[in-house]
């Protein structure tokens, strides 16, 4: 267990300090594309950013996040309470290796709401959110990190959607509700992260399986409307303007009822986000 432990802890830290090769290769693309020369700089900047954070295994950002946990489970393997313990320790680990920035906040209910009881110190003392978990055919037992900032969340919504039956109109609230939350984000060029589900639970879970499973050089249809639409709003990189608002969405649908309404989440991602990493435990 003391090696899972250890796993846990390196894929935090990767998760917090590394951009994946799908996710260079988006702004190295964005930035070839982009005939201002203010703006390539931005986005150069933050390419620049994360080379050097990956090379030093240093945050990507200051508000190094929140870590949320993805756990896949195969059909021969088994999640135990020891398991959890263990990954529990592991991101406690992880975020003092990172470091983490000291987020936890001491005190009861009240304390924790209003902030009165301080900041514990410790880095490792800040709660990773609730574990999902996944079924899934692969044979395997494998645990997805992702560390998400405070600004994103701000952003964020969760809201029904009179879809009309029709996709068009979803795609069209969606699309409204991003350009808000981006303009308003500073820290762009995002990823949008977008969750259609029964429930508030449901679509902030669906949005975080997009996130898990999202990659810079694969869009659907669906995700690639989103992308140009919002990127027609000309907010651009740091809100300077500019086609490339958006670099891509991340978009997963769930099961729907039948209803006049559909739940969306929707998660402006910043231009460092997501940040992610996975392992086989």
């Amino acid at each position: 267990m003391s090696n899972i432990k250890e796993k846990v802890a390196e894929c935090l830290v990767r998760a917090g300090s590394t951009f994946r090769v799908d996710q260079k290769e988006a702004y190295r693309k964005a930035i070839a594309d982009e005939a201002n020369a203010q703006l390539c700089w931005v986005m150069q900047q933050v390419l620049d950013n994360a080379m050097v954070a990956e090379e030093r295994r240093s945050p990507l950002c200051d508000d190094t996040g929140i870590p949320h946990l993805f756990l896949e489970v195969g059909p021969n393997r088994s999640v135990t309470g020891e398991l959890l313990e263990q990954i529990k320790e592991g991101v406690a680990l992880g975020l003092r290796q990172l470091p983490g920035r000291p987020m936890a906040i001491k005190g009861d209910d009240y304390a924790r709401i209003d902030q009165s009881g301080g900041l514990n110190e410790d880095s490792g003392a800040l709660m990773p959110s609730p574990v999902l978990i996944k079924p899934v055919k692969e044979d395997v037992l494998r645990l997805t990190v992702l560390m998400l900032g405070g600004g994103p969340a701000i952003r964020g919504i969760t809201q029904r959607v009179f879809h009309k039956h029709s996709v068009d109109v979803v795609i069209e609230e969606i699309v409204n509700r991003a350009k808000e939350g981006v303009s308003k984000l500073g820290c762009s060029p995002c990823v949008l992260a977008v969750g259609i589900g029964r429930s508030q639970f449901e679509a902030t879970s669906l949005m975080m399986e997009a996130m898990v499973y999202g990659d810079f050089s694969k869009q659907s249809d669906f995700e690639n409307r989103i992308t140009e639409k919002v990127n027609e709003a000309n907010i651009g990189p740091l809100g300077l303007g500019g086609k490339h608002s958006v670099l891509v969405t991340f978009a997963k649908v769930g099961p729907q009822r039948a209803s006049g309404v559909r739940i969306v989440a929707l998660r402006p991602c910043c231009c460092f986000e997501p940040r992610r990493a996975s392992v086989e435990l």
